[in-house]
């Protein structure tokens, strides 16, 4: 004897859709503003300088009033110097003199005696003039031209979309009954296949 149902158990499909949170960005405009300092070329040339003193020379040649005052009081010192050796020598000599008596013709000759001619012949100016100088300088200052960029943005603005689920039931359950077995007749011995029971008592 086997079963004649069959019962089929069909179940439950369902598929899940899952949609992530995010952030959108929504595009903005940007303004960019470029200004530019101009720079240059800067040269300072200080040349070379000559500084002449002809003080010196001009006074060797005509004095001024304080260096005439001071030349002349340096030959009267001079000419006390020399007329007190005069004196010193004919002191000694008088001091030294014999009987003969010729020192004091020796002294009168001296005195009569012409002295040297000064022609004071001399090259003028006696100094020369005093040179000295400072030297040159140059200085070169080179600045390149400067861009600035200005950039000028639009708030940005950020818009959240939620995430989701979605479930979708592709395939519903169900139950599937089915007979197997064969037909039934009533009554049994109409079934072509029949075969009667035998009894034994």
């Amino acid at each position: 004897m086997y079963p004649l149902i069959e019962i089929q158990t069909v179940p439950i499909e369902i598929q899940m859709k899952v949609t992530n949170a995010r952030f959108e960005y929504a595009k903005g405009t940007a303004q960019m503003e470029i200004s530019r300092d101009k720079g240059g070329l800067q040269i300072r040339s200080n040349p070379i300088k000559v500084n002449i003193d002809t003080f010196e020379a001009r006074n060797s040649v005509v004095p001024t009033t304080a260096r005439s005052i001071q030349q002349s009081a340096q030959k009267g010192v001079q000419a006390a110097y020399e007329a007190t050796a005069v004196l010193a020598r004919q002191g000694r000599m008088m001091m030294e003199s014999t009987v003969d008596g010729t020192v004091i013709p020796q002294m009168a000759r001296d005195a009569v005696q012409k002295p040297m001619v000064d022609l004071n012949i001399q090259f003028l100016p006696t100094t020369g003039a005093d040179l000295s100088w400072t030297g040159g300088e140059m200085s070169i200052h080179y600045q390149m031209d400067k861009l600035n960029f200005d950039w000028r943005m639009e708030q940005m603005n950020f818009t959240f979309v939620p995430g989701d689920i979605e479930f979708t039931m592709t395939q519903r359950p169900d139950v599937i009954i089915k007979y197997v077995g064969g037909p039934l007749y009533v009554p049994p011995s109409s079934d072509p296949d029949y075969e009667p029971v035998d009894v034994k008592a």
